[in-house]
């Protein structure tokens, strides 16, 4: 049996015998002639049936989004037929055999169009069709192409791939925890990452110098078109660094990676915002600094937002119930403050003025990814502590174990989180999250394809020890 081709490659067997497999994409039958255009993950190209009766006859069964064996000879297009620009455009496969491998039935939307005006539950229950269309595989590409150049650039400078647990404890580090019911300790439960923070840290103490990951994390908060209960970030973290030295290096990264994808860059380096002026000049800490040329030439502005103020008051509104008291973290608990304002944080004075080493990378108007430089030390982490209210003895019930880590010997160290999402869709143009997710949820909260969330059966909660309430 001949060896697959994918279709991207057939411009180098021109006037071999190859075989492709994929989807049928369109038919076109012309009687003695049948136009038959194929995609795979790599393309597609158009085939074209003549002269062979058995042939013929298997192609005028074929229909949109059959799956297919085709056999068939690489030629060049006439030269007024050739499509330019097109991928294989030039090229045209003589069929001389077809294997049915898989009927199908009619999709519920047209595959070979844009799915973005059709009903979102529709295109969610079946999102593995919608995967299909050219949008939704050009998105899923680009993810990854992102993803991959980021990888490259951190293991080519020292960086370890680590992978840390999914199952973990609820602490404080601002949303509300998804939590999961232990069956082996019934009335206790697991939370769901929000984000590896502890984890990196210990990471840290544990002498990696400089991990990263493309983690997983799960909040329970509001759904936004930017935001989802899931989401995936590019998670970094370096021991023995400074704040400019942390930009400095993720400016770098985000330049090579994306500048190699064929992207243009509005101002390099970055510019740096204190929040305060950026608060006063845009009204928010998320801006897009591009003209409205730039934007419909799809030029990427990115710049640091710098000098957050390190705790904000408690609002109602916003609260997660993780609260103490007056005073909560603007962006999480385990961020430093500047070191001009080491000793009010110490003494907790001057609260509302201490600035922290956080940064946030900001790009078209969405917050693209954000850090700090961490607390490393039993003090300063136990001072934020106790600015929002906490008792020594709740203290050392929620961060007692990284406390007791840091006590043998923890470098300095800081990092930052990138969110894939939002810079997938700073790549692609997208305005949803969901358009750059595999199998997102929708709007209101439900998964993709399969129906949850959902109820456990009577014998299911029992053994988790849940009773529910009306």
């Amino acid at each position: 049996m001949q060896k697959r081709i994918y279709i991207k490659d057939l411009k180098d067997h021109l006037n071999e015998e190859v075989v492709v497999k994929g989807w049928v994409d369109v038919r076109r039958d012309q009687g003695k002639l049948i136009f038959l255009d194929f995609r795979d993950v790599t393309g597609k190209v158009q085939g074209v049936i003549f002269g062979k009766p058995e042939v013929l006859e298997v192609g005028q069964t074929l229909r949109p989004e059959w799956v297919v064996a085709v056999t068939g000879k690489v030629n060049e297009r006439p030269e007024k037929m050739r499509k330019e620009g097109v991928l294989n455009g030039e090229l045209e496969l003589e069929i001389t055999g077809i294997e049915i491998l898989n009927e199908a039935e009619t999709p519920p939307f047209e595959i070979t169009e844009d799915t973005s005006d059709i009903d979102e539950g529709v295109r969610l229950k079946y999102r593995y069709l919608d995967l299909r269309t050219d949008r939704m595989q050009k998105n899923m590409k680009v993810r990854n192409e992102f993803i991959q150049n980021v990888r490259n650039h951190l293991l080519n400078n020292t960086f370890t791939e680590i992978e840390t647990p999914l199952l973990t404890k609820a602490t404080p580090e601002g949303s509300r925890d998804f939590v999961v019911p232990s069956r082996i300790y019934p009335g206790k439960f697991y939370a769901l990452p929000q984000s590896p923070q502890q984890y990196k840290q210990l990471l840290m103490v544990g002498s990696f110098d400089r991990y990263f990951q493309v983690a997983r994390a799960m909040r329970d908060e509001d759904l936004r078109g930017d935001r989802g209960f899931e989401h995936s970030q590019i998670d970094i973290e370096m021991s023995f660094v400074e704040r400019d030295d942390i930009l400095e290096f993720i400016e770098k990264m985000i330049v090579e990676s994306v500048e190699k994808m064929g992207h243009t860059i509005k101002e390099k380096p970055f510019p740096r915002i204190p929040y305060k002026e950026a608060m006063e000049k845009y009204g928010a800490d998320k801006f897009d600094l591009r003209t409205e040329d730039e934007k419909e030439k799809g030029i990427l502005a990115y710049a640091w937002v710098i000098d957050f103020p390190m705790f904000e008051r408690v609002s109602e509104e916003e609260s997660t119930g993780m609260e103490k008291g007056e005073w909560t973290f603007s962006h999480n608990p385990f961020s430093a403050p500047m070191p001009e304002f080491k000793e009010d944080h110490k003494k907790g004075e001057n609260i509302e003025n201490i600035i922290s080493a956080q940064y946030d990378l900001v790009c078209n108007g969405f917050e693209s990814g954000g850090g700090s430089i961490r607390a490393h030390d039993s003090e300063t982490l136990k001072a934020t502590y106790k600015i929002m209210g906490y008792s020594e003895e709740e203290i050392e019930e929620s961060v007692g174990h990284i406390l007791e880590a840091f006590k043998y010997g923890t470098p300095p160290h800081g990092g930052i989180a990138l969110g894939v999402e939002r810079n997938i869709m700073n790549l692609t143009g997208e305005k949803y999250l969901r358009e750059v997710q595999a199998f997102p949820q929708t709007r209101r909260g439900k998964t993709s394809v399969m129906d949850a969330p959902s109820e456990l059966s009577d014998k299911r909660l029992k053994e988790l020890g849940i009773k529910i309430k009306d």
